[in-house]
């Protein structure tokens, strides 16, 4: 599967800037690319405004996302405020190329920043079916929670997006390697850049981790689009091998 990050700077509580800078982005990504990954909150920022920022599931960000998959032929993700049944979610979308979609919504809510006191907890875990690869879709603070993560659905790729500040950039790079490892999978993790309006620096380090834990992209530190290809079978090989997973433990999360 060949996967474009893209990492970049977003214009706080601006949906329509961010949509034309990452569509621009967007238009010189190669027509071979299979997915492409936008950071959390790529429309706005890690905001805690979301009454005045929301969007609906027919709003013109997620008709964005459908018409730009279906112009690249092309699967696209990130997480954006949503507003539904009188909640706010930090819903992950994934939309294939067809414009059909699924979604995740956050789980572990970041209470540091008070993100519980105004967004709703999903209850689910989602693991997409594409291209005979089963991803599962994780958002930023669900990185420091492993269970939740755990492989017992035998996925193949472990996706993080992000507002992970610079402070805790060694947390950010540890545990993306840590969950590659103990998952047997490759973990794909897309941050963003740039100072946001609560003076909170970010340094990306989007990365990707292969199911050993080695990089097969170092974290970079600048704005850019990176395009890894991953290999289904060598990592199916080695799981073959090395069958670690055969031994975890099996548990039930209550909600």
């Amino acid at each position: 599967m060949k996967i474009a990050l893209i990492q970049s700077d977003l214009y706080w509580e601006d949906a329509s800037q961010n949509k034309k800078n990452f569509e621009s982005i967007v238009n010189q990504i190669d027509s071979s690319t299979n997915l492409i990954v936008l950071p959390e909150m790529f429309s706005t920022g890690f905001t805690m405004n979301a009454s005045e920022v929301a969007e609906t599931m027919q709003g013109e960000t997620v008709l964005w996302m459908q018409s730009i998959a279906k112009q690249k032929n092309c699967a696209l993700t990130g997480s954006l405020i949503i507003t539904e049944n009188g909640n706010y979610y930090n819903r992950m979308l994934f939309v294939f190329p067809s414009g059909e979609m699924q979604y995740y919504d956050k789980r572990h809510l970041f209470s540091l920043a008070g993100e519980n006191q105004f967004y709703t907890s999903g209850t689910q875990k989602v693991i997409v079916d594409y291209l005979d690869w089963k991803i599962c879709l994780q958002i930023c603070y669900d990185l420091r929670f492993p269970v939740f993560a755990r492989n017992v659905e035998n996925y193949d790729l472990l996706l993080y997006v992000a507002n992970w500040p610079k402070v805790r950039t060694n947390a950010w790079d540890s545990l993306l390697k840590a969950r590659a490892i103990e998952n047997l999978s490759y973990v794909v993790g897309v941050n963003r850049i740039g100072l946001d309006a609560n003076n909170y620096e970010h340094i990306g380090h989007s990365q990707v981790v292969d199911f050993l834990g080695n990089y097969i992209l170092q974290p970079q530190e600048t704005a850019g689009v990176f395009v890894v290809e991953l290999d289904k079978n060598v990592m199916l090989e080695t799981r073959k091998k090395l069958d670690f997973l055969s031994d975890k433990d099996f548990f039930e999360i209550k909600i």
